[in-house]
């Protein structure tokens, strides 16, 4: 019986010593967590569209019906290239007979110069008499002028058929058609889109808080959707002064600097929008521990899931995180939920991460 109450008396302490082990060892917590990574890397992404920086509509200049367009959406033209002609028997008309009234002027003037020649010999043997003379010169004058005036008309007649061809005014690609054969235009009305491929911009609707940050000149990496391996530098070239009314974007172009055929007009690209920080280390604001003046967050091994509390030195972002200026490296793991609650060397469980 003695020898039982000796054990019970040695086990006590023994139970006592585990009780204080087990409550000095801290529960294992389940955290959010983030990989470091720069800013360039997180950046929101916005789709945007190739386009041309140069666009014209081609339009006949007088009112007439389309007998032909030859070409169409996606052919390419070369400067003088026929686009589409009107109807020109009436235009035909109006020059033949603008021909016929010059035929009869010059007849009228070869003429008129034959007479004023004759009275002017008569008028030098006394012949003919001085008013005789200044008829005849008054009718040369006269025929003189209706020569120039029927010439002209019959220049301007030629013109108004020149217009009936409409062509290209410069190298580039059709992009749009909006009126076919047999159709009647107005003057000034589309008829055919040509746009340069020389020079293209990726045209991309930002919100205004962002568009209004940007700054002419600016240098962008433009990527197509389908395969962003294939990349583009750009610059801003323009900047919309007022966002759309429905939207509260603003419509901001970059021009692409030598883009390469795959940058074809109508493809879709992306832009990311890195801001004045992309090439720091971007840090929750969550993840931020201040103790006693310090700033430190607590970091989690690659190979372990023990926490420790890592000094580190930041700024704010003009996006609501931190930029980390000293501290930490890219691809390190950092807890951004329930910083207070842990302590040093306390186990966690990686659940719920933040990418």
């Amino acid at each position: 019986m003695i020898r039982l109450f000796l054990i019970a008396g040695l086990m006590l302490p023994l139970a006592a010593c585990g009780a204080e082990d087990h409550k000095a060892e801290a529960p294992v917590r389940p955290v959010k967590f983030t990989v470091i990574k720069p800013f360039r890397d997180q950046a929101p992404v916005f789709t945007g569209v190739v386009q041309p920086q140069v666009s014209t509509d081609h339009s006949f200049r007088l009112l007439g019906r389309i007998v032909s367009r030859p070409v169409d959406v996606g052919d390419t033209v070369t400067k003088g290239m026929l686009l589409a002609t009107l109807d020109t028997p009436v235009l035909q008309k109006s020059v033949d007979a603008a021909q016929a009234a010059l035929t009869g002027a010059n007849a009228t003037l070869a003429n008129a110069i034959g007479a004023e020649s004759r009275q002017r010999l008569l008028r030098q043997t006394n012949t003919a008499s001085q008013a005789d003379l200044d008829s005849a010169e008054e009718s040369l004058q006269a025929a003189r002028s209706a020569a120039v005036q029927a010439a002209a008309a019959l220049e301007k007649a030629n013109e108004q058929l020149g217009y009936a061809r409409l062509v290209a005014e410069f190298d580039g690609v059709v992009t749009a058609v909006s009126a076919n054969a047999g159709q009647v235009v107005a003057a000034g009305q589309g008829v055919v889109r040509v746009a340069s491929p020389d020079l293209r911009d990726a045209v991309v609707d930002l919100p205004d808080t962002l568009a209004g940050r940007l700054t002419l000149g600016e240098p962008f990496r433009v990527a197509l959707q389908l395969k962003p391996s294939i990349q583009a530098d750009g610059v801003v070239r323009e900047v919309a002064p007022l966002a759309d009314a429905a939207t509260r974007s603003r419509r901001v172009k970059i021009a692409l600097q030598a883009p390469g055929e795959s940058f074809r007009l109508g493809s879709i690209v992306s832009v990311p929008f890195p801001g004045e920080d992309a090439a720091f280390l971007a840090l929750p604001k969550t993840a931020v521990l201040e103790r006693d003046g310090k700033t430190s967050v607590w970091v989690v091994p690659a190979d372990g899931d023990r926490v420790t509390a890592r000094p580190v030195k930041v700024r704010p972002a003009s996006d609501g995180q931190w930029v980390v200026l000293e501290g930490l490296k890219e691809g390190e793991r950092v807890v951004t939920a329930g910083v207070h609650s842990l302590v040093e060397g306390q186990r966690v469980k990686m659940d719920g991460a933040v990418r």
